[in-house]
């Protein structure tokens, strides 16, 4: 080797070592913008050397095209386009692909028209509307930076914190434990409609009212919600899109400062379609009881395993990861005739209503009985013996432990292979203060209470075969219908129709 040549060698590994330093000075934000800006994806990519090394990486692809960029975007104050943001047109709660290219990478929105584009370099989808449509300001739908194109420099101003948190609500942990005693209604900025945060419409976007109503039942839970209020709960266990999907969808239904007085679900939905192989699809009506299993199976299934790292230890042992089964999950000892004996674990339990009569009343109209919830929590007694025609098995059942907040399905519908039918009997149940002390086996010791208040009901619309749900405000003690968008005071819950 020449001297000249050990020199450039030399040159050369000292602008490594102080490129690799500069990397290191980086902040993983900084990183994720650079790998944004070169469209590269580094979904799963959690330590800051495994984003390094994809940044390195691109490096070397692009160093010879000049492409790359390193260095951030100048910050300036004074825009002069920030007049011609149109905040009517922003709605973020559509799935964040491109406009043109459908992809999700380095997605950024119009502040103007709404519409979104991939990128911001010269020849990206945003640079070129931004030339076209004579629109400048846009929003990084992924770190909530917000640039003017085509001059390409960030915008710093106070006015726009109001669209960054539209995008991203957050809540401090004093903000959420407040969440409940808020008996003050909201107006949205844009239409001025007022509205209680939490208890806000969901449209329905074609067939989709079980599952509206399953989110509204999923948020009534005060942990459960609580737990996904916050990002930094989950997200070092989990880049699954259904959980990060259903916490900023709870995050939304919450936000008092919307632009609408309403929440658009499609990208859960759409999570929902894409886990579940197309189980539960828009347009396809679905049991809500059969979404709740599988929502929370899987939530809790991505929670305490799905995060398969170097914190996957962590990860199990942390009770964060186990919410749903700490929240949900209770026992059922199961004894057989030949007295074998079995503890379950249980999510929900399925109540079974007693056949209707046959017969008809004297005005030749059929008798629609009623049953108090009582008589359908007998099954759990003990002495109470079900019989399997199928199996010829005959079991009796007593619960063991109660979970802090008790799923009960009332199974009303019965199928067979030719129409699918529905039982109008109707439950009647208190509001507050079940007892269930009676159905529980002898011996069990109780952690905690075993009376438990009605939080919410849902209910199946037999004319429209639709769902709707009954929630209770627990501030003002005041009974709400949401029916999809519709939300209205009742001053009555139906208990179990």
């Amino acid at each position: 080797m020449s001297s000249g040549e050990s020199l450039d060698a030399k040159r050369k590994h000292v602008d490594e070592e102080e490129e690799e330093s500069n990397y290191n000075d980086l902040s993983i934000q900084e990183l994720r913008s650079i790998l944004d800006e070169n469209r590269v994806d580094y979904m799963g990519v959690v330590e800051k050397e495994e984003l390094i090394a994809k940044v390195k990486n691109q490096l070397k692809k692009n160093k010879e095209e000049g492409i790359f960029q390193k260095k951030k975007s100048k910050v300036r104050r004074d825009c002069p386009y920030l007049d011609t943001i149109k905040r009517r047109h922003l709605d973020f709660d559509f799935e964040k692909v491109c406009s043109v290219t459908l992809q999700n990478l380095n997605v950024y929105a119009c502040l103007v028209c709404g519409k979104y584009f991939q990128g911001r370099g010269r020849g990206s989808q945003a640079y070129l509307h931004s030339l076209q449509a004579n629109h400048h300001v846009f929003i990084n739908l992924h770190d909530e930076r917000v640039y003017c194109l085509p001059d390409d420099y960030e915008v710093s101003d106070p006015s726009l914190s109001d669209i960054k948190f539209v995008l991203n609500p957050t809540y401090t942990p004093e903000q959420v434990k407040k969440i409940d005693g808020n008996k003050n209604k909201a107006t949205s900025l844009v239409e001025k409609t007022e509205y209680i945060p939490g208890f806000v419409g969901l449209n329905n976007i074609k067939n989709t009212d079980w599952f509206n109503v399953v989110i509204q039942a999923l948020i009534r839970v005060v942990p459960f919600r609580n737990f996904f209020m916050q990002e930094e709960n989950y997200i070092q266990m989990t880049k699954n899109p259904l959980v990060t999907r259903f916490g900023e969808l709870a995050r939304k239904l919450y936000n008092p400062r919307n632009f609408k007085a309403h929440v658009d679900p499609h990208e859960l939905l759409q999570c929902s379609s894409a886990e579940s192989n197309k189980r539960f699809t828009i347009g396809q009506i679905s049991d809500p009881i059969d979404y709740i299993q599988w929502f929370l199976s899987s939530v809790h299934k991505h929670l305490a395993v799905g995060g398969k790292s170097k914190s996957s230890q962590m990860t199990k042992d942390s009770p964060s990861a186990g919410i749903v089964h700490s929240v949900f999950q209770g026992q059922v000892q199961v004894t057989t005739l030949e007295r074998k004996v079995e503890v379950v674990p249980f999510l929900f339990l399925t109540l079974e209503v007693p056949p209707p009569p046959l017969f008809k009343d004297e005005q030749e109209r059929n008798i629609i009985p009623q049953r108090p919830i009582f008589d359908l929590l007998a099954k759990f007694d003990g002495r109470t013996i079900k019989h399997f025609a199928v199996t010829g098995e005959r079991k009796t059942y007593q619960l063991t432990k109660l979970p802090p907040y008790l799923i009960l399905h009332i199974k009303r519908f019965t199928k067979n292979n030719f129409f699918k039918e529905k039982n109008p009997t109707i439950v009647t149940s208190p509001l507050k203060n079940l007892e269930l002390k009676d159905y529980m086996a002898p011996g069990t010791k109780y952690n905690g209470s075993t009376q438990y208040n009605l939080v919410c009901s849902i209910v199946h619309d037999s004319e429209t075969n639709s769902y709707r749900i009954h929630s209770l405000h627990k501030s003002n003690n005041q009974w709400y219908e949401i029916s999809d968008l519709a939300v209205k005071e009742v001053n009555y819950c139906y208990n179990f129709v």
